[in-house]
């Protein structure tokens, strides 16, 4: 054996033995384990999160090692909302932007752009070492994924689960699409507070801009100042002239907020829309879906809502009805997660998914221990959140992803549908389909440069069917694709072969992310028990946050961005991979720095140092019959030890095994037993020398999940280069 553990001389042949001789793929055993990776990004590259997905690889070695036949199936995401910000990036770098294409040719573009950016992020796992059957990869976007979600939609729709209605969402005009509760942030921010005079009241709002869309005024029905105004109306003057204007009383009226009086705008506000709803108020949208102003607005109308703030705060100022403005007021903003941009609330066509009847089965199977949780404290959570969801809005408004399986009627008047599309000059025509057909424009001619379907919800609404090909010559499609959690929610049932549903299902264990426990795993069990009535996994295992070595989460604007490829080619993969769990607990943070992998490193060479020592050991002299003590107690600690090793791992306290081989192999092997054995061996006891290396070898097997690369090299030593570990049990 070589002086020194060199990961970069052995670690590309090493893997690449893995993959010539089949063993990423599962051995015929009569035990299966299974685990479905959570597919990244097609066009991503590692970063330190990514390093979370050896948990992931480490139970599929271990269990590998115990007996199983087990496999992980990988897989890509196509991303869409992600993918699509990515692409109009690099779109922008060229001068162009979305609009400049139909929607066909911009999904073909950007499946191209994935195409061609895509495949590093496996090159990356390789050099991690995973364990995945690769051949068995699945995209988001295969033929026969996309034949499910559309089969999933056809069952649902059928069975009166899914709805279209206008709907309030949070809406990024810069991305062009509404997100989900959970795809916003939060920011804390000072914005003007302005006082503004409403007939006899004065009341306070940070959105002047949003006053030509109010159709109500609201108070506290408990609120003594006000009770008298509850059910009349109010004459008030405003920026177009005088109108009369209702007074409500709502118990979502703060009465401490600003004067106690609010005004109800119920398209561009969540708590307006629900008093709307409630009051049966009329909604009017002052707001687009481009950021500007409607023509409502009058004057205003087609300037962005910021330009259009200020401008009416000054006219309400020089009119005489601005009361005050405080420029100090604190409150909270609701921003797009990707681009920080401000969100309108806002009410648009949507497709959703009735939730009352689906999540009660989830909830069943997760109150009787169905699917476990790992930290267990999750558990609580996803139960909290199913009895809190409420129905699931799963149309986006962008090109890439699947395509809701839907296409609206074209009746006579076509006054119902609205479509934005480009004409054979590639300039942008926006209107009515009425108009365009009067005009002598055909269908195939809209439908050819279609970008956008706007068609009407409720009764007024266009016909529509459900149907993987165009019903019809009358017919437009949904522009509209599926919530990326819509698709990704079916995972489980996309993965797997068909024989194999009958083997390794419910699959074994699922490791990811714990921001996405609500949105993902929680919407995979329950299309599970929907589709196949039994759960999709028995154990949830959550990521663990990897954060700089101060604890602190890593963000490019912090600078504390650890980037795992320069450590993994100056340390090696083994290094790497200890680092995420040497010293950590199940769930806790977990710090990375160059010194942890640093040290992790020098650990893989004191395991390698072990076994060249023994390999050195002379051993040609007459053994001595004569077993020093130190053997018996060797051989008790390490059964003891072997056996809280498997007991850690099969509850998946990984570091807790890990952190145990580590004192072990160290600090009790070498530095106690090997020294006190040293001049046994030295005296050609080849009993002592078995003894020692077979205890030896079994350590290394037991720390083959965690540092396979080095494992694999010490176990070839001993054993011969044709032999792997992972054909060996324990």
């Amino acid at each position: 054996m070589d002086t020194t553990y060199k990961p970069a001389e052995v670690e590309s042949r090493i893997y690449t033995s893995w993959e010539n001789s089949g063993l990423l793929s599962p051995p015929k055993r009569a035990k299966n384990f299974t685990v479905l990776m959570p597919p990244p990004n097609a066009n991503a590259s590692l970063h330190a999160g990514h390093g979370m997905f050896v948990v992931d690889d480490i139970i599929i070695r271990y269990k590998r090692l115990r007996g199983f036949a087990s496999l992980w199936v990988p897989g890509t995401d196509h991303a869409g909302f992600e993918t699509q910000f990515v692409y109009e990036k690099h779109l922008a770098k060229q001068g162009k932007s979305r609009m400049d294409f139909d929607r066909e040719t911009l999904y073909n573009d950007i499946f191209k752009f994935v195409k061609d950016n895509s495949g590093l992020i496996y090159s990356q796992f390789k050099k991690l070492g995973f364990l995945a059957d690769w051949n068995r990869s699945v995209f988001t976007l295969d033929k026969h994924v996309i034949k499910r979600v559309f089969e999933t939609f056809k069952k649902m729709e059928g069975e009166g689960y899914v709805y279209r209605d206008e709907y309030m969402v949070n809406y990024c005009t810069h991305c062009g699409t509404s997100l989900a509760e959970l795809e916003v942030n939060h920011v804390e921010r000072v914005d003007p507070l302005y006082y503004i005079k409403y007939g006899p009241f004065v009341l306070a709002t940070v959105r002047p801009e949003t006053k030509f869309g109010d159709t109500a005024l609201a108070v506290h029905p408990k609120d003594t100042r006000y009770k008298k105004w509850i059910g009349q109306e109010v004459e008030a003057e405003g920026l177009l002239g005088h109108f009369q204007i209702k007074v409500i009383g709502d118990e979502m009226v703060d009465p401490e907020f600003g004067t106690g009086v609010v005004k109800v705008t119920p398209a561009h506000d969540p708590n307006d829309f629900q008093m709307g709803k409630k009051h049966n108020l009329e909604f009017k949208k002052v707001i687009d879906l481009n950021g500007r102003l409607t023509e409502i607005a009058g004057p205003y109308a087609g300037m962005k809502v910021k330009e259009a703030r200020k401008l009416v705060g000054e006219d309400l100022k020089k009119k005489g009805l601005m009361e005050k403005i405080d420029e100090t007021y604190m409150h909270s903003v609701t921003v797009c997660y990707k681009c920080g941009r401000d969100l309108e609330p806002t009410i648009v066509p949507n497709w959703f998914i009735k939730v009352a009847d689906l999540k009660k089965p989830v909830i069943a199977a997760i109150k009787k221990g169905a699917v476990k949780f790992y930290p267990a404290r999750f558990k609580k959570q996803t139960l909290d959140w199913m009895e809190m969801m409420h129905d699931w809005p799963i149309s986006r408004q962008i090109a890439w992803g699947i395509r809701i399986p839907v296409w609206y009627e074209v009746d006579k008047s076509a006054s119902n549908i609205w479509v934005n599309w480009l004409d054979k000059e590639k300039k942008l025509r926006q209107g009515n389909v009425r108009e365009f057909l009067e005009k002598g424009i055909t269908l195939d001619e809209i439908e050819k440069g279609l970008q956008k379907v706007h068609a009407l919800t409720g009764p007024s609404g266009p016909a529509y069917k459900v149907s993987d090909e165009k019903p019809g010559p009358y017919y437009l499609p949904e522009t509209d694709t599926f919530d990326t959690w819509f698709s990704s929610g079916q995972w489980p049932l996309v993965t797997l072969r068909e024989d194999e549903y009958e083997t390794r299902y419910p699959t074994d264990f699922m490791g990811t992310m714990t921001d996405i426990l609500k949105i993902w795993v929680s919407r995979m069990v329950m299309f599970s028990l929907y589709l196949k009535k039994e759960v999709p996994f028995k154990n949830v295992y959550l990521w663990s946050m990897v954060t700089d070595a101060k604890g602190q989460k890593m963000s490019k604007s912090k600078g504390n961005v650890i980037n795992p490829v320069p450590l993994v080619n100056t340390y090696g993969a083994d290094a790497f991979r200890a680092a995420l769990v040497f010293g950590t607990s199940q769930g806790g943070k977990i710090p990375l720095s160059e010194d942890k992998v640093r040290a992790m490193r020098n650990f893989a060479n004191k395991v390698w140092n072990i076994g060249r020592f023994l390999k050195m050991a002379d051993t040609s002299q007459t053994a001595s019959k004569e077993v020093p003590d130190a053997v018996k107690k060797l051989k008790e600690e390490f059964l003891k030890g072997k056996s809280s090793y498997k007991k850690a791992m099969d509850g998946y306290h990984f570091s807790r095994a890990f952190n145990e081989l580590y004192e072990f192999m160290w600090h009790r092997l070498a530095d106690i037993y090997i020294e006190e054995l040293k001049e046994s061996l030295k005296g050609g006891n080849i009993e002592v020398r078995h003894i020692l290396e077979d205890v030896y070898l079994q350590t290394v097997q037991m720390l083959h999940p965690f540092m396979p690369f080095v494992t694999e090299s010490i176990w070839q030593e001993f054993k011969g280069k044709e032999k792997s570990i992972l054909n060996s049990e324990f």
